[in-house]
């Protein structure tokens, strides 16, 4: 895991000096080493930026940007097969200098070409030039895991791990994109392939970018959808069958993310999803699994006793950090820099918290992210079930006519400013216009409605619409897929990525194998969901390494009592960022409406108020540090 920086320069402007800065801003990704290439090839000048955080290999084989017979790469991630397909290179009659992932990776493509990212298991984002064909390939991972970012305009292309690379340079232009804002104040995340910047973009997770350095010529290719994974046809098997495969792959995956020359943990939580993969590692161990937790001294959102008593029962060497309300909210004034675009999800700060932790004693953790997306975990997925079922059994053409009217009522009525009243009300219109469980669940996740954006931008960008998958299997499993490619990769990877590397842990997620996602999206949502039970599938094997008593609890999400300190410690700080007087000198929002907004919460303390104060205020304290 590293950072990786540079860009593909037709104007032939920047140099290596601006190859070093940008790369030298990630060094928080990659503290162990650096490395720079850069020439001029075709018509461009190309410059590969490499920060090391040192995994596999350690020794100056493992150091990037790596040369092999006329290709050049620069690579974030891992390669967990790499030993695998080095053997068949081998066979081939490919020999190798290092011990390292990324020198498999070159000699794949000098082999089978841009094909060869298909035999790759991992977790991944590299920039490869082919002098031998005057081409540039851009890659990311199938699930989204590693980030790039690439910023296009007037001939050059910018990328980086992150966008902190592009604020050393005077071509980019800061320039914020309506759209997204949108996006950002709906969600709370912005959702790929846009960013905060006009003209910037996240290379799509299962996709490579392809410049021809002659011609000057894009092309986006994709190698890998979840979409069509879901487009399978359905197993049918018994349940002990579907059990014991899917028993098989995990163990194959969680032990594929052991593969390290340095130190190895596991975040555990408690919860199903991290006590299964500390389970199976730990069973095929002969050495006592590292085990990280972090609790609160506000048992609402503590989950460290249940931690502990899994740690207990599987025999790891357990850590356990019990964190004051003051560590949690003095991170709040550091978000904007681990998060260089806003980000509103407030479990970013225990997230941050915890690879502290870790990274005392690992350089590597295991994240259990996927397994809710994958298995259907959120209680979310019960209600959404239920409340399709029941608006299904209503004609069509009734459901489409009371939608309208209530979006009719909503547009020429008086506002009333009741905002928890409206925002109800707009979500029953869209559900009733299109009550897929996908359209179910992205008007839930909504935080304003048309209206309350139109009234808080200045520019309120387009409605862009994000509905449309069908997947013939089932309209459940569509969702899982819907929220696989969206919320997870956007928000979830993206708070794990940042908050691990702000701190040089590397962050792997064993459930993100791209087998798991394969074999889990022919199984039929019944069985995930069985007698209305979530996870019914992964609780059965998580049970047969742990008793069911010790695992059965009410699900606990991972966060802060956010809301509390905006009344109390935090007042001060929304406040003075929220001020009307600063609001309207930036001409980005309507201060009139977030002062009225500000007072609303603070004399009620309402749910609807802090959710746009939060953004606000996240919002605020980036652009103060960006813009």
């Amino acid at each position: 895991m590293c950072g990786i920086a540079g860009f593909i320069d037709f104007k032939k402007q920047l140099n290596e000096r601006d190859l070093r800065n940008m790369t030298d801003r990630l060094a928080h990704r990659g503290p162990d080493g650096s490395g720079y290439w850069w020439r001029e090839l075709g018509e461009a000048a190309i410059g590969l930026g490499h920060r090391r955080l040192s995994i596999i290999d350690l020794s100056e084989g493992g150091a990037q940007p790596k040369v092999r017979n006329n290709l050049c790469i620069t690579f974030n991630g891992e390669i967990y097969n790499y030993v695998e397909v080095r053997q068949q290179l081998q066979q081939l009659g490919h020999t190798f200098q290092s011990d390292s992932d990324t020198e498999v990776v070159l000699a794949a493509f000098q082999q089978w070409g841009i094909q060869s990212v298909k035999r790759f298991i991992g977790m991944f984002v590299f920039v490869l030039i082919d002098e031998n064909t005057n081409k540039a390939y851009l890659v990311r991972d199938r699930a989204g895991v590693k980030p790039l970012y690439i910023y296009k305009n007037n001939g050059q292309f910018l990328f980086s791990s992150e966008l902190k690379s592009f604020h050393t340079l005077a071509q980019f232009k800061k320039e914020i994109n309506p759209d997204a804002l949108r996006y950002y104040f709906q969600y709370g995340y912005i959702p790929t392939p846009h960013t905060i910047f006009k003209n910037c973009e996240k290379l799509q997770p299962g996709s490579y970018l392809e410049i021809d350095l002659q011609r000057q010529t894009t092309e986006t290719h994709t190698y890998w959808n979840v979409y069509e994974k879901y487009q399978q046809p359905l197993l049918d098997l018994s349940e002990k069958e579907l059990l014991d495969e899917t028993e098989k792959l995990l163990t194959s995956a969680f032990q594929y993310r052991m593969v390290a020359d340095v130190p190895v943990g596991v975040f555990l939580s408690g919860g199903y999803d991290s006590s299964i993969v500390t389970a199976i590692l730990q069973a095929n161990s002969t050495q006592k699994i590292k085990t990280f937790t972090i609790g609160f001294d506000n048992p609402k959102y503590d989950e460290s006793p249940h931690a502990k008593q899994v740690a207990a029962h599987l025999g790891t060497d357990h850590t356990q950090y019990i964190c004051t309300e003051k560590e949690a909210k003095d991170i709040i004034p550091e978000l904007p820099e681990i998060f260089d675009e806003p980000f509103g999800d407030s479990s970013a700060i225990p997230t941050t918290l915890v690879s502290r932790i870790a990274r005392k004693d690992v350089t590597v953790a295991l994240s259990a992210d996927g397994g809710d997306e994958l298995f259907a975990g959120y209680r979310r997925y019960r209600a959404v079930t239920n409340l399709h079922k029941k608006l299904n059994t209503a004609p069509q053409f009734l459901r489409h006519i009371a939608g309208r009217g209530i979006q009719t009522v909503q547009r020429i009525g008086k506002p009333t400013y009741n905002q928890s009243r409206q925002q109800k009300l707009a979500k029953v219109g869209n559900i009733l216009l299109n009550s897929s469980p996908v359209s179910i669940i992205q008007n839930q996740g909504k935080r304003l409605t048309e209206n309350d954006l139109r009234q808080l931008l200045h520019q309120a960008g387009h409605a862009i619409n994000q509905n449309g998958y069908t997947i013939a299997t089932d309209p459940m499993n569509t969702l899982l897929a819907w929220e696989y490619r969206n919320y997870m990769m956007d928000d979830i990877l993206v708070k794990v990525d940042r908050a691990t590397m702000s701190v040089a842990l590397e962050g792997r997620e064993p459930f993100l194998d791209q087998r798991i996602a394969e074999w889990v999206a022919r199984i039929p949502f019944e069985q995930k969901y069985k007698h209305g039970n979530l996870k019914d599938i992964l609780k059965k094997i998580t049970h047969r390494y742990i008793p069911k008593e010790i695992m059965e609890r009410p699900k606990m999400g991972f966060g802060v009592p956010v809301l509390q300190w905006l009344k109390t410690d935090l007042r001060d700080l929304t406040e003075t960022y929220l001020n009307e007087q600063r609001i309207r000198e930036a001409g980005i929002f309507n201060p009139k409406i977030i002062t009225q907004q500000k007072n609303t919460f603070f004399q009620t303390h309402s749910t609807t108020q802090f959710e746009w104060l939060w953004f606000l205020l996240i919002f605020e304290m980036w652009r103060e540090k960006w813009l």
